[in-house]
Order: C-alpha cells, then structure tokens, then sequence
C-alpha cells in the first residue's frame, strides 16, 4: 500500500487551437492535441506536455493510457533514470519526463538546469514557421512575418522551386530554413536543392523519406541538410553523418528532456550542428527544451506563436525572441 506521502500520477488530453490551420507535406490540422502529464507530491505538482505523432503511430488516447500505465510505478518512487529503462522513446515517456524533473526543481527550490548541471538558457532567437500552400500565398505569409530574422518553410514536392522563390521575394532579409518532411524523392533532390541554394537557404530539413535517404550519401550537397525523421535518440545517430549535416532533436522522439541533453553530447561529439524543434503544442512543451538552446545552431520553438491562444503564464516571446520559463510555469 502506498503512503499518502508517495508521488500521484494524473493525466488528461487536451486540444488547443491554431491560429488558421497548419499544413505541412502530410496534411493540414486546426488544432493541437496535447497529453498532459501531472505529478503531484507533497503540494507541490511537476507537469510535462507532449505530442502524440502519427507519422510514428502515435494517437492521443493511445498516449494518455501509457503515461497512466505508469501509475503504480510513479507512486513506488519511479525517478527519471529508471525511467528511461521503463518505457521506450515516445511521447508518453517525454511528458513524464519533464513532469518528474518539474518536480523535483519545485522540491528542491532550484532552477531544472542547475539539478542538471547545465548553464541557464538564455533568451534567443526562434524560427517562425511558413505553411506549406500555392507559391501566392506562401509569399503573402511570408510578407507578413518578413520582419523576423528566421523563417522555417514547408515545403512539400513538385513545385518547390518557385515556392521558395516566391518566399525569397516576399522576406529577402530573413535567414531561411526549409522542412520537406519527406515529401522529395531521389528524383527532384538535386533540382530542389539547387532551388534553395540559389535563393540563399541555410538549411534543408528531412528532404528524403526516413529509410529512403541513401541519395545524400551520393551527391554534393549545396548547403546542409539536417535530419529530423531519419533521427530520433542517440541509438539513431550512427550512420547518419554521411547523409546528414545536422540533427533536429525534439523531445517528442527523444522520449523526455533526460535523453534529449544526452543526444544533444552526443551529436556534438560527432560534428553534427544541432536544431532543436518542437511539434505545435503550448509553452508547457517548449519550456523544458529551453535547455537544449545554448547547444543549438538553430531553435524552431514557435509552436505557441501558431496558436490561437497559449497557457496562462507562459513563455514570453517578443517577435521573435524567446525567453526561458518562470520557475512558478516550469523547472
């Protein structure tokens, strides 16, 4: 039997609009569903959010019943480091993850990075992301947020080269990442390059399907190209530097914080330059990955600034700035 003293789990799924919609390369979507994961003990409750990805087969209620399955083992005294034995990477084990470290900063009355041993972020710069759409009106998005100084663009296939062109147009001050979530083949890869490189972008995100990637080993590559569903913990770092020039590290595919920070080590170690990126989701999401900014050459934490409306008390962005959590929000 467990004292009333021991740590309780509760958690609840919870859908929070976007400001338009959000389209990328798979789809558009109106909405953001969460998982939220609440660990309470003593007064004091550590909470953790995170996003459940169909591309990985994850559905929310699937997610909410593997956070609760933790229940037992919460109340036993479950810390973070077991639990990265107890459940595999996933978005559940990513909202207990930061649920138990919120926790323990509120117990100990000290900031998440100093229990971590990690220097305290620093207020910086996020992208701000551009749907995917016609060349037109991808070019009036942009025009809109063509005052930001870092633009993330969908992009999504055939067409892509005027796209983008149309987005240089709209923002010729703005540094420009692009993210094709897979939707080019081995076929346009050289040409969509090519495209991106003469327009000035920095970076191309997960040009080619996960699996399906073996042409970046094969061609020179006109500027980087950054991983993101090719990747997902430090197990799935080897073999990737051939194809790869930078990792985007999330804590949705990490499963927490915990092995987010370990990645990051690790990917350092290995030459790759680091994104650290989000799914669309409130500033419970974005707050822990907060930690993971001072070793990124680039941050893509917009997903508040996609929202109809954010928590109360959360992250303070201004433009494009973005700044580390209050310690009464999170850590």
């Amino acid at each position: 039997m467990t004292s009333s003293k021991s740590p309780t789990l509760a958690a609840r799924i919870e859908r929070w609009p976007i400001a338009g919609s959000f389209t990328i390369s798979r789809g558009a979507k109106t909405e953001a569903v969460t998982v939220v994961a609440e660990v309470s003990q003593g007064g004091r409750t550590g909470r953790g959010e995170c996003v459940p990805y169909p591309r990985y087969g994850e559905t929310p209620e699937a997610t909410l019943a593997a956070v609760l399955s933790m229940r037992e083992a919460v109340g036993g005294g479950l810390d973070r480091e077991a639990l990265q034995a107890a459940m595999p990477p996933c978005a559940a084990r990513n909202a207990l993850d930061c649920a138990l470290l919120d926790l323990e900063a509120k117990a100990s009355g000290r900031r998440a990075w100093n229990l971590l041993g990690r220097p305290a972020p620093r207020p910086c710069t996020t992208a701000f992301t551009i749907s995917l759409g016609s060349p037109k009106a991808m070019a009036a998005a942009t025009a809109k947020a063509a005052h930001r100084p870092l633009l993330k663009i969908k992009l999504g296939g055939e067409g892509d080269g005027k796209r983008i062109a149309a987005v240089r147009k709209s923002a010729p001050e703005s540094e420009l990442i692009v993210d094709a979530n897979e939707a080019w083949t081995s076929r346009n890869l050289e040409q969509n390059l090519a495209a991106c490189a003469e327009v000035g972008v920095t970076l191309v995100e997960q040009p080619l399907p996960a699996g399906q990637d073996e042409a970046l080993k094969r061609i020179k590559r006109p500027l980087a190209v950054c991983a993101d569903e090719s990747v997902h913990d430090r197990a799935s770092l080897e073999g990737l530097r051939e194809r790869y020039d930078a990792v985007n590290i999330k804590l949705d595919k990490t499963g927490g914080l915990t092995e987010a920070l370990a990645m990051a080590d690790a990917a350092h170690a290995q030459g790759f330059e680091i994104m650290v990126g989000c799914m669309v989701a409130t500033s419970l999401a974005m707050a822990p990955a907060m930690l993971l900014t001072a070793q990124a050459r680039f941050v893509d934490l917009d997903g508040p600034l996609l929202l109809a409306r954010d928590r109360d008390g959360g992250l303070r962005y201004d433009g494009s700035l973005i700044y580390p959590p209050d310690a009464a929000f999170w850590g």
